[in-house]
């Protein structure tokens, strides 16, 4: 009784097809299938930004200082 004979599966197809019907079936497999396809496409439109974005920019420490500024420390309020 544990296993699943060949009936039982005859019977479980017959079940799913007399519910949902051949049309359904294969609708709900092409909108799956289309739906891979825009996932693969999302990804490799993720993969070609990555590539073109500009690497990332740095700030020069050693840069000639500029200025001071004269009201630090001051005591004026």
């Amino acid at each position: 009784m544990g296993s699943l004979s060949i009936w039982h599966w005859i019977v479980v197809i017959a079940v799913v097809l007399l519910l949902f019907g051949r049309g359904k079936i294969s609708d709900l497999m092409g909108d799956v299938a289309q739906g891979i396809k825009a996932f693969k496409k999302g990804m490799q439109d993720d993969d070609k930004d990555i590539e073109k974005t500009e690497p990332a920019k740095s700030i020069d420490h050693n840069a000639s200082p500029q200025a001071a500024r004269t009201d630090v420390g001051s005591k004026a309020v």
